[in-house]
C-alpha cells in the first residue's frame, strides 16, 4: 500500500495543448514517455464500490496489465492524498485473491464485480525537479466510455514523487496563471461512474456555512453536471475570510460575481483563468 498525493485539474482541449508546451518549456522539466492507456473499471450491480468511495481497475500499458485499488481519501491544503494498492498482473483478467488483504474484503461480495466504464487516453509524462522535490506531470488526452455514452476527458495531474507537498500547489498555481484550468476533485472514476448512470452527486444544503473543501467540492458538482453554482443561496462567509488570508479578496469578488450571474462553472473554467486561481489560491491556505 502506498499514500498517493496529486493535484488534478481539468482544462479544455484547447488549453491542454497550451498547458503542455508552457511545461515543455520550463527549466525544471524533462520530458517522459508517451503512450496510451486502457483502463477498465469494476464495481458490483449496486454500486458498492462507489459507495464506499473507492475505485477498482485494470490498466493497460504497452503489454503490461495493473490491477489498481484506490480510496477517495481526503483533500489535504490543495491535494488528493489517498491510500492506493498496485498489483502488477499476467493478463487482463482481475485477481481477486489480491483484495483479500484490503478494506474491500469486507465491503462487498467480491465475485459480484463487473465492468462498468473505461477511461481510454493518451499520456504524455513530464517530471519536474524543483530542489528536493520531484513531480510527476501526467498530461492525459481521451474519453470515457460507458456502454454507447462517451465523455472527453483532457486533464493535467501533477503527482508528488518525493519532497514538499506544498510544491504541488506552487506548480498546479504558475500553470493556472498561464492558462485556464480547473481544480477538480471529482475524480476520473466518478465522472465514468457519473456517465454509467451509477453516480448521483448530492447538492450541498443551502444555508449551511460551507468550509474552503466544501465550496472547492460544490464547484466540482456543478462542473459535473454542468450547471451554475447560486452562491446566493450559500453562507460562503469562510471562504471569503479564507480569501483575505490567501491575499485575494478581490478576484474572490470578481469570480463569485460572475457565479452570480449564473454562468456554468465549466463555462467559467473554460473561459478565464480567475477561477482556477482562485481554487488553488484557497486550496493552499489549508482551512479546510
Amino acid at each position: 500500500m502506498a499514500t498517493e498525493l496529486e493535484i488534478k485539474l481539468s482544462v479544455s482541449e484547447a488549453a491542454q495543448g497550451q498547458a503542455l508546451k508552457w511545461l515543455s518549456d520550463c527549466s525544471a522539466a524533462r520530458v517522459g514517455n508517451r503512450g496510451a492507456l486502457v483502463n477498465r473499471y469494476y464495481d458490483t450491480p449496486d454500486a458498492e464500490l462507489n459507495r464506499a468511495k473507492a475505485a477498482l481497475r485494470i490498466r493497460k500499458a504497452g503489454d503490461a496489465y495493473i490491477q489498481t485499488l484506490k480510496t477517495r481519501g481526503e483533500f489535504v491544503d490543495g491535494a488528493h492524498c489517498r491510500q492506493e494498492w498496485e498489483w502488477p498482473l499476467s493478463g487482463p483478467e482481475l485477481d481477486l485473491s489480491l483484495l483479500e488483504d484490503t478494506p474491500l474484503r469486507n465491503t462487498l461480495d467480491l465475485k459480484k464485480l463487473q465492468v462498468v466504464f473505461e477511461t481510454n487516453f493518451q499520456r504524455q509524462v513530464l517530471w519536474l525537479e524543483d530542489g528536493q522535490s520531484l513531480i510527476e506531470v501526467a498530461v492525459d488526452s481521451g474519453s470515457i466510455v460507458a456502454g454507447k455514452a462517451r465523455w472527453p476527458l483532457h486533464e493535467v495531474e501533477f503527482e508528488l514523487k518525493s519532497g514538499e507537498g506544498g510544491k504541488l500547489v506552487e506548480w498546479a498555481l504558475a500553470l493556472a496563471r498561464e492558462v485556464p484550468v480547473f481544480l477538480n476533485l471529482v475524480s476520473k472514476a466518478e465522472q465514468g461512474y457519473f456517465l454509467a448512470g451509477i453516480y448521483h452527486p448530492e447538492a450541498t444544503r443551502a444555508g449551511v456555512p460551507i468550509s474552503v473543501t466544501g465550496f472547492l467540492q460544490a464547484l466540482s458538482v456543478g462542473w459535473l453536471l454542468d450547471q451554475p453554482f447560486a452562491v446566493k443561496d450559500y453562507d460562503l462567509a469562510r471562504v471569503t475570510r479564507a480569501a483575505d488570508a490567501a491575499g485575494c479578496r478581490e478576484l474572490w469578488h470578481q469570480v463569485s460575481a460572475e457565479l452570480a450571474r449564473g454562468a456554468p462553472v465549466r463555462d467559467l473554467a473554460n473561459g478565464a483563468k480567475e477561477l482556477g486561481v482562485l481554487q488553488l489560491q484557497l486550496a493552499a491556505t489549508g482551512s479546510g
